[in-house]
């Protein structure tokens, strides 16, 4: 699961996989629209980036959206379960992600046993959830002892500035890197790396031609719900993963949180 500030779009066209897609709501991103691959690549990144961390373990994606990121990780990982709250998004991962073993289930309540996985993955869904707490240690409870849970989620501090609320409607709660740190201790992991998403030089580039802001004039066109300019859409499709980059200086100043826990073994 990740959050989209493109909007609604029923209509878009689709990627040329000869299967059908799941539609654009603004809670979740999708592959193969055009104005979406500025934040599908933003969320990309980070499951490139820390795929090594899921090689030859059992693996579960707790909210695993569309799909395409838990087939990233079937790419390395022993086995893949994926779970999600959204029947239509469990039925489209099982019909285009024969890899994934796809569950329908409550992130509040994780349909698998004690000890049961040696990693987590959780990108970008905390900050939809009601009961954070709750499903930390329903993540805690699931992985054998030494496993770790791989978070990330956009950062308060650049996403929501200066609001009480945050700005995406269907955000419960975000978090600073301070608050996501004292989240995961008071369940009782261990965060052993806290690292933040960046823009890269070539995005550094298009926030300066784009007025100061790539995002702002991305949103700004979604909400005015009018046709994108050619310049602004040529722009988002060029986007890559390697536009971003991970880093653990000035985690302040990042776009999104990215957490690796760990639950450490019984001494």
């Amino acid at each position: 699961m990740s959050e989209s500030f493109v909007g609604d779009r029923e209509n878009a066209p689709l990627p040329a996989t000869g299967d059908e897609q799941l539609p654009l709501t603004g809670e979740r991103t999708v592959p193969g629209i055009p104005e979406e691959n500025y934040w599908f690549r933003r969320h990309e990144v980070v499951y490139r980036d820390l795929l090594p961390r899921c090689a030859g373990r059992t693996v579960l994606e707790a909210g695993s959206g569309e799909g395409y990121g838990a087939n990233m990780i079937a790419d390395v990982a022993k086995r893949v379960t994926g779970l999600d709250y959204d029947i239509s998004a469990v039925e489209h991962v099982r019909a285009r992600y024969p890899r994934v073993e796809m569950l329908h289930g409550n992130l509040a309540e994780l349909p698998l046993g004690d000890a049961s996985v040696d990693a987590v993955v959780n990108f970008q869904v905390i900050e939809h959830l009601w009961d954070q707490a709750q499903f930390l240690r329903e993540c805690f409870r699931v992985l054998t002892p030494g496993g770790e849970l791989l978070v990330s989620t956009p950062n308060r501090i650049t996403f929501s500035p200066g609001r009480d609320t945050p700005l995406n409607p269907f955000h419960t709660r975000e978090l600073d890197a301070t608050e996501l740190t004292e989240l995961l201790e008071e369940t009782g992991f261990t965060v052993s790396l806290m690292t933040g998403v960046h823009h890269g030089e070539r995005l550094k580039a298009l926030d300066a031609k784009h007025g100061g802001s790539f995002i702002g004039a991305q949103i700004d066109r979604a909400l005015a719900g009018e046709p994108w300019p050619p310049e602004l859409t040529r722009d988002v499709e060029g986007i890559t993963v390697d536009d971003f980059v991970l880093r653990e200086g000035n985690i302040d100043d990042s776009l999104d949180l990215v957490a690796v826990a760990v639950k450490d073994p019984v001494q």
